[in-house]
């Protein structure tokens, strides 16, 4: 299997957190991301918060969560930061679907606790982000993910295959110019490039005769 768009929930997903979301200012980070972990039905999206970062990305993405009947996990580097992201989605979001976890001494750990992730948003300001990534179990059938920041001098260098798993294949990954840039990368499904290997190994020639100039033609499949 692999990640399948669904507009109608992208579309949903998108004006819930306008409305949630119309006292914050963030350029629409919270939106696209909302719009983009809801249309491709994530059904386990992590994030990771620190105290003062904002809460409007946050709040996107547990309204996706309820759109794709999913979860949302959100891993906070102490209780303090903790304590802060409960009570500041408590104020926006009325739904139990954000599940708090405190990574700390090992972040490693802290991700490890779920796998299966389809959807995943890092902040490069962290300085845990690239274990994040690199420790994450994603899901076999493919998954997205989200470097918040990436226009900041932690960023210099970055490249998504340095920082994933050996083996994980990135299908492509693009920087846009939202907020102060999100680094975007699509993982293949777990097995998809072995299976095109295999397809490589059963090809074969086809022979083919022109009845008309009697010319023979040779076709590889």
């Amino acid at each position: 299997m692999k990640l399948v768009w669904s507009p109608e929930n992208a579309s949903d997903a998108y004006i819930d957190t306008v409305r949630s979301c119309k006292s914050y200012k963030e350029s629409g980070v919270s939106e696209f991301l909302s719009a983009t972990a809801a249309g491709w039905n994530a059904r386990l999206i992590v994030e990771t918060w620190s105290r003062g970062d904002p809460i409007a990305t946050s709040v996107g993405l547990a309204v996706a969560a309820t759109h794709t009947c999913g979860r949302h996990v959100c891993i906070v580097p102490d209780e303090q930061s903790k304590s802060e992201y409960v009570s500041a989605m408590r104020e926006v979001v009325t739904s139990e679907v954000t599940e708090v976890v405190v990574v700390g001494e090992s972040v490693e750990n802290a991700v490890e606790e779920f796998p299966g992730v389809d959807f995943m948003v890092v902040d490069s300001k962290h300085r845990d982000f690239v274990r994040t990534l690199r420790f994450a179990k994603l899901s076999n059938n493919g998954a997205v993910l989200v470097c918040k920041n990436a226009t900041q001098g932690a960023m210099s260098g970055f490249k998504w295959p340095d920082v994933l798993k050996r083996g994980t294949r990135v299908v492509r990954s693009v920087i846009l110019p939202v907020g102060s840039g999100l680094d975007i990368a699509h993982v293949g499904a777990s097995g998809s490039h072995q299976r095109g290997d295999s397809r490589k190994r059963t090809s074969r020639w086809i022979r083919h005769v022109d009845h008309l100039s009697g010319e023979e033609h040779l076709f590889r499949r």
